[in-house]
Order: structure tokens, then sequence, then C-alpha cells
């Protein structure tokens, strides 16, 4: 079963269990489809696959299939593109 992280690993933009901008590798590497398409021009930087649209789990399994909670952050020409925190 797929995790459905929760965010982009590099710029950190919210990815929810629906949203059809998040992009998957076979390795479930996650990245909106934004940072896919122009940070990494569609090869995962993780495993040097291809992206693809991540499938959207229907609202009612996520009680029993609830999304991951962990946000992975990668380095890189990721960290400039991140909002700092305060």
């Amino acid at each position: 079963m797929l995790a459905l992280r929760p965010n982009c690993e590099c710029c950190d933009r919210d990815l929810p269990p629906d949203s059809p901008e998040a992009r998957i590798c076979s390795f479930e590497c996650t990245f909106c489809a934004s940072c896919a398409t122009e940070v990494f021009a569609g090869v995962c930087p993780n495993c040097g696959g291809n992206f693809v649209p991540r499938p959207i789990r229907p609202r009612e399994k996520l009680g029993k299939y609830p999304p991951d909670a962990r946000r992975h952050l990668r380095e890189g020409p990721c960290a400039a593109l991140r909002v700092p925190t305060v």
C-alpha cells in the first residue's frame, strides 16, 4: 500500500491524500508537480526513476488506511526553495 507522504520532498509543500499535484516514483519518493518537472526534469533525484501522478486514496478508506505523517526533505537545490519557518 502506498505511504501517501504528506509533503513535497523538495519545497515542503503540503500534499494531502487527495492532491492532484503529487508525483511519485517507483520507490514512493514524493514531489509536487512543479518540483518534479521544473527542478528535476521528470527524473527522481533519489532513485533515477520517472514520476507519475500519485493515486488518490478514496476518502472513506483514509480512516482504516491513513496517510504517512512523517515529512521527508532533501537537501541540494531544494533547500533554497523552502520558506523558512519562524
